[in-house]
């Protein structure tokens, strides 16, 4: 596309991922200011803003568009360079996906070592809220991702996944018999809505006493030490219930939220086997709440 020339596409890419100029001039092993002259010419040729100038730069819905063009670029470059035998045999391919922490801490990463090794890809993961992880892929920082959302983002493709099933439990310690509208809650961030709507269905709330712990490991050991009781993943819980160390406040009431594959429309052997793993492994590791 000569209204796009990819080695200024390549320097917003990079711009995108560092952060700043001067990342991106380091990375790139230029001066500050050639950063800058490319964007400036870029945005020229586009004849759009595709920079918000601040630290860290934000993307405008233009310079959106124009990474996403830039890393699908990429990718199919890398595709077609090995299959035309152009590579040294080494390059590994770099794929961007957004997941969330739950899934991060559970069955995701054993879902990614089913993709079969002579793929050689590199893995940059992106921790965000599965209600979310969504925007990253519009704002094309990510190539694909597991989000709650069975609507597509523009040119994706969806999948569903199955579903992470999460039960209400607390440490004996702190005992079983709770007023959920007194009892000490931890939740992971003010964006996690689980404890809330498992008190709502119970026509009561959550007590505003709450520790708010934004890790998936730390939230469980706080849940574990008896800081308060929380929506833990079934997937983490293992033999908790089973040896009496967790105590599951209503066992056939669980929240089950349901999980998708979102990624770009690209015929893509990298993507594709990334796609068959985790779907394959969905299957076997989360819940369908219908099966």
């Amino acid at each position: 596309m000569t209204d796009l020339p990819l080695d200024l596409v390549r320097t917003l890419l990079v711009v995108a991922d560092e952060g700043t100029f001067d990342a991106a001039a380091s990375a790139l092993h230029v001066t500050p200011s050639a950063i800058s002259q490319r964007v400036k010419a870029l945005e020229q040729r586009t004849g759009r803003v595709l920079l918000i100038r601040t630290k860290p730069v934000r993307l405008t819905e233009s310079g959106q568009a124009v990474v996403r063009f830039g890393r699908q670029m990429a990718l199919l470059e890398a595709d077609t360079r090995a299959e035309l035998g152009l590579t040294t045999g080494d390059e590994p391919v770099r794929l961007t996906i957004a997941v969330n922490a739950d899934s991060l801490a559970t069955w995701f990463l054993p879902a990614l070592t089913r993709v079969p090794p002579e793929q050689k890809i590199c893995f940059e993961l992106h921790r965000e809220d599965q209600d979310h992880t969504t925007t990253l892929l519009r704002e094309g920082l990510v190539m694909a991702a597991v989000t709650s959302s069975p609507d597509p983002v523009a040119g994706c493709s969806v999948h569903r996944l199955g579903h992470m099933r999460y039960l209400a439990v607390v440490s004996p310690a702190l005992g079983t018999d709770l007023d959920l509208a007194e009892a000490p809650v931890v939740v992971f961030d003010r964006r996690d809505d689980l404890q809330d709507r498992f008190a709502r269905e119970r026509g009561t709330i959550a007590s505003r006493l709450r520790h708010y712990v934004p890790s998936s490991e730390g939230f469980f050991d706080a849940v574990a030490a008896g800081m308060g009781w929380g929506m833990v993943p079934l997937a983490q819980i293992g033999d908790r219930l089973r040896d009496g160390s967790f105590v599951c406040l209503d066992p056939d009431h669980p929240i089950d939220v349901p999980l998708f594959w979102q990624q770009w429309k690209l015929d893509s052997p990298a993507l594709a086997a990334v796609s068959a793993a985790i779907t394959t492994a969905a299957a076997d590791l989360l819940v369908d709440p219908q099966g």
